[in-house]
């Protein structure tokens, strides 16, 4: 095995497993606060890591710096970590990677004026009926339904719509992109997009001195760990690393991968059902990712 297929390996492995601190993080804490913990620190950390380029923005950059990093961190997680917490892992991690080559298509429809080709359609209704299907048993709370959450069709809502959000930041980062080095825009965006969090966090949840205490108390404590040096640097700079060698296209295979990892995490360690319906939606929208992505 070559090292960047190693690392591919645990690419997917990481974003696979990032489910898991996340759905035991926000049953401790609120989910939002979860996130802007996450991103914060993460976003810190990446303005250290690039040192001397931390300043490298072009002033005419950073309106759009600031809006990106609102779609991509802000309003993406906290609809993402809010779905998660009452979604099954598994389930929201298909909706989340299954999708992001729709959306992007659709994204650069919309803002670049990008054609989209007859195979790129039946991409994009394929993957709806995928998603439908998915959606579907949720909303009929058929014998696929997990544990009863009530509010777990609008969980898989959120973390749809919170994904529309990151692939249009993500489209819109493009001319921005390479006017400053690549850590530089992702730390800045991490750390905005972490600071917006805490403000929605502290609006919208109860945060007082029990949550931030909470943060250094098993499991919350390894969960954070996990969230920001796994989820954020290690799988960022994976990423980053598989897009100089092997392109967009290899790089993104992850999507097909980590969130069958997430399935089974969510299957062994949180006891999630995964019926038969969630199984043919997830291959319709694994189906169109494939098609969406294809060279």
């Amino acid at each position: 095995m070559s090292r960047n297929a190693f690392l591919f390996a645990v690419m997917c492995l990481v974003w696979g497993l990032t489910w898991l601190p996340l759905k035991v993080g926000a049953s401790h804490v609120p989910p939002v606060f979860l996130a802007a913990v996450r991103f914060t620190l993460a976003g810190g950390l990446m303005l250290l890591w690039a040192g001397r380029d931390v300043l490298a923005v072009p002033r005419p950059a950073w309106p759009r710096l600031v809006l990106t990093a609102l779609l991509v961190n802000t309003g993406n997680y906290t609809l993402l970590f809010w779905g998660a917490t009452h979604a099954t892992t598994g389930l929201a991690a298909i909706v989340n990677f299954a999708t992001i080559p729709i959306y992007t298509l659709l994204a650069s429809r919309m803002i670049e004026g990008n054609r989209i080709t007859r195979r790129q359609l039946a991409a994009i209704a394929l993957g709806t009926v995928g998603l439908a299907l998915l959606f579907a048993t949720r909303a009929l709370g058929g014998l696929s339904a997990s544990h009863g959450d009530p509010l777990e069709f609008w969980g898989l809502v959120a973390v749809a719509l919170g994904t529309v959000f990151y692939c249009f930041g993500a489209v819109l980062s493009r001319r921005i992109a390479g006017s400053m080095p690549t850590l530089t825009l992702a730390g800045w965006q991490t750390l905005i997009g972490g600071i917006g969090l805490a403000l929605i966090s502290l609006l919208a949840e109860p945060i007082g001195v029990q949550q931030f205490q909470a943060l250094l108390q098993w499991p919350v404590w390894p969960c954070v760990l996990f969230l920001v040096v796994g989820g954020s640097l290690m799988g960022f700079t994976i990423y980053m690393r598989l897009l100089r060698d092997w392109g967009a296209f290899h790089a993104g295979l992850y999507a097909f991968i980590s969130p069958a990892i997430a399935v089974v995490v969510g299957m062994v360690a949180l006891n999630e059902p995964f019926g038969w319906t969630e199984g043919a939606g997830a291959l319709l929208m694994f189906g169109a990712a494939a098609i969406a992505i294809r060279r």
